[in-house]
């Protein structure tokens, strides 16, 4: 997938993943320390992405309304934007990299399973 994003000149794969939880986020945006969690990256590392998603215009970082020593991530229209062009190259690897090696059948059954999973 980082391949084909690169190939198309599109953002690379960790900074989708970032704008994909902020789209998905209420209001678009997270706490930083959820964001990291949600990325699987340290804070450390997401505080070094930010930078650079902000200094692209992609991110900004608000003020928590709840506690003056907070920081969200907001996606801007930018981030939108870049995000929205490079789903198409996602989307198109998801379905001949994962999805387009199962029959309907094997599908159903794997969305089965997978399915337990969200299920409490």
């Amino acid at each position: 997938m980082e391949g084909d994003l690169g190939a198309a000149g599109e953002i690379p794969l960790v900074t989708y993943d970032v704008l994909v939880q902020l789209i998905e986020a209420p209001d678009h945006r997270l706490r930083m320390t959820e964001l990291a969690d949600r990325v699987l990256l340290s804070r450390s590392g997401l505080t070094r992405l930010v930078d650079r998603l902000e200094r692209d215009g992609l991110v900004e970082r608000v003020p928590c309304p709840d506690d003056a020593r907070g920081t969200h991530a907001a996606i801007t229209e930018l981030g939108m934007d870049r995000l929205r062009s490079a789903s198409h190259v996602h989307l198109r690897g998801v379905a001949e990299q994962f999805i387009g090696r199962f029959d309907r059948r094997e599908l159903a059954r794997l969305g089965q399973l997978l399915g337990r999973l969200t299920s409490e």
